[in-house]
């Protein structure tokens, strides 16, 4: 039987991955369509990573001293759904490298922590099942996500593709709250 808050977890980064799979490899051509060119594509990829790698390490560290790893893993979450919505607003590459750096900034507060978390609940005769749950989960999720997103985008739009990506993750940040909730 996995821990009640494994299960919180999973379920919920399990929706967060299916929801941010759902722009995937469509990044590129979104960029493209609103003014975009390689560059602008290489800018806003580079934004996300380097606001994500400096502060996922002082997060870290923040969350081993001062500030519950529950409550910035929410905020991580919460701000993530935010900007994901904030993409409807993006109509310039300038205001895609904001989305960007603003996800780099949720993904530092929720990634450390969720690992963190994780490693505190995980059955320890049971972590490498439990590990590739998460690992494993991640990539199908993703990947239906991804499928999904452009079955969305060719019927649909963008615009729908934002909202339910931004429906799909707030569904995974209220779930998430859970683990407020439980004792260990």
């Amino acid at each position: 039987m996995i821990n009640p808050k494994i299960r919180i977890l999973l379920f919920g980064s399990n929706l967060w991955y299916l929801g941010a799979g759902l722009l995937g490899p469509l990044f590129a051509v979104f960029a493209e369509r609103i003014g975009g060119d390689i560059l602008d594509i290489t800018w806003a990829w580079a934004i996300y990573l380097l606001t994500t790698g400096v502060l996922i390490i002082l997060i870290g560290r923040i969350s081993d001293i001062r500030i519950k790893k529950q409550t910035l893993l929410m905020v991580g979450f919460a701000l993530n759904t935010l900007l994901t919505f904030g993409y409807l607003l993006v109509n310039s590459p300038l205001r895609l490298f904001l989305v960007e750096a603003g996800l780099g900034v949720a993904a530092a507060l929720a990634n450390p922590t969720y690992d963190a978390l994780f490693s505190l609940y995980e059955d320890r005769k049971r972590e490498g099942y439990e590990w590739g749950l998460q690992d494993g989960g991640e990539q199908i999720f993703t990947a239906i996500g991804v499928i999904a997103g452009g079955f969305i985008v060719t019927y649909f739009s963008f615009q729908i593709l934002f909202i339910i990506m931004g429906i799909v993750q707030s569904i995974a940040t209220f779930y998430i709250t859970k683990i407020l909730c439980r004792r260990q």
